[in-house]
C-alpha cells in the first residue's frame, strides 16, 4: 500500500511541474460552459497523469475531468482532477490543485491532492491517515457553530438561475448567522484538505463531480471527519450534495442548511 501512495505522490509532484509552468505563462482558455473554463495546461496535466498511472495501474479504469464520459463506473477506479480551480489559475491565484483518487468498488483506498503552487502535497490511504508535507493531519475540534469557519463553492448552474441558484442563494441567507464565517476558495478538494488540516471546520456544496472530491474525500476521512449527503445519509459520488465537517459539528451544519428540492 505505500507503494501505491508513494507511487501517486510521484505523478502528481511530476504533474505539477505543468501546472507551475502554466501559472506563469501566457494561457490559451476555452468554455466549456459560461463559466466553465478549461486551459492547455489542464489537459496537458491530465494526460500526463493518465499516461503515468496507465502503465502503473493498468487494473484501473482512469477517470478524468477533461475526458470523462457520463458512465457509471465500477470495480477498481481512479478519479483524476488535472487542475481543481481553474479559475484561481487562470486568474493568478495560489488556490488550484491537482487531485488523484484511487478506489475500489466504491471504497476509497488512496488519495492525493497537490497544491505546487504552495509546495502542499496532501495524501492519504485507507486506514493510515493523512498528511501534509509529512505532517499528520486531524480535524478541528470545534463543537460550537458558532465558533466556526464554514467553506463553500457554488455550482456553475448558477448562470441559469434555477432551482440549485436559488439553493445556494437559501443557504447563504440561513448559515451566515450561525457560523463565524464563511470562505469560498474555488476548488472542492482543497476546501476538503483544509477541513483535514483544521484550518475549516466545515464544508457543502451542490453539484459536484467524483473528481472534485475523491481525493479529498478520502484524505479529510483519514483525518477524522465525516462526510454526508444533505439529508445525512452516506455520501455517494451520484449524491447532487455534500456536506462535510470535522465530526463534532456534523448534524448542526445539516440542520442549518435548507432542503434542496
Amino acid at each position: 500500500m505505500k507503494s501505491i501512495l508513494k507511487t501517486l505522490e510521484n505523478i502528481a509532484y511530476e504533474a505539477g511541474k505543468i501546472i507551475i509552468e502554466g501559472f506563469h505563462a501566457t494561457k490559451e482558455i476555452r468554455h466549456k460552459g459560461a463559466v466553465d473554463l478549461v486551459t492547455q495546461y489542464d489537459v496537458q496535466t491530465e494526460n500526463y497523469i493518465i499516461e503515468f498511472l496507465s502503465k502503473h495501474f493498468p487494473e484501473y479504469q482512469l477517470v478524468g475531468e477533461e475526458s470523462y464520459s457520463g458512465e457509471d463506473i465500477k470495480g477498481k477506479v481512479i478519479y483524476i482532477d488535472p487542475i481543481d480551480g481553474t479559475t484561481n489559475f487562470i486568474h493568478g491565484l495560489p488556490h488550484v490543485a491537482l487531485s488523484i483518487g484511487m478506489y475500489c468498488d466504491g471504497d476509497g483506498v488512496a488519495g492525493v491532492v497537490y497544491n505546487p503552487i504552495l509546495e502542499e502535497m496532501f495524501v492519504a490511504q485507507k486506514n493510515q491517515g493523512a498528511y501534509c508535507n509529512g505532517v499528520a493531519l486531524h480535524t478541528s475540534n470545534t463543537d460550537s457553530l458558532q465558533q466556526a469557519l464554514i467553506a463553500t463553492g457554488f455550482p456553475y448552474v448558477k448562470v441559469n438561475k434555477g432551482i440549485e441558484y436559488q439553493w445556494v442563494i437559501d443557504a447563504m441567507r440561513e448559515i451566515l448567522p450561525h457560523i463565524r464565517d464563511i470562505r469560498r476558495f474555488g476548488a472542492a478538494a482543497l476546501d476538503l484538505c483544509y477541513l483535514a488540516q483544521g484550518k475549516v471546520d466545515g464544508f457543502y456544496e451542490i453539484d459536484l463531480k467524483p473528481w472534485d472530491v475523491a481525493a479529498g474525500a478520502i484524505i479529510l476521512q483519514e483525518a477524522g471527519g465525516k462526510i454526508s449527503s444533505l439529508g445525512g445519509c452516506k455520501y455517494h459520488f451520484a449524491n447532487k450534495s455534500i456536506v462535510a465537517s470535522n465530526g463534532h459539528l456534523h448534524d448542526m451544519l445539516i440542520e442549518v442548511l435548507p432542503i434542496l428540492q
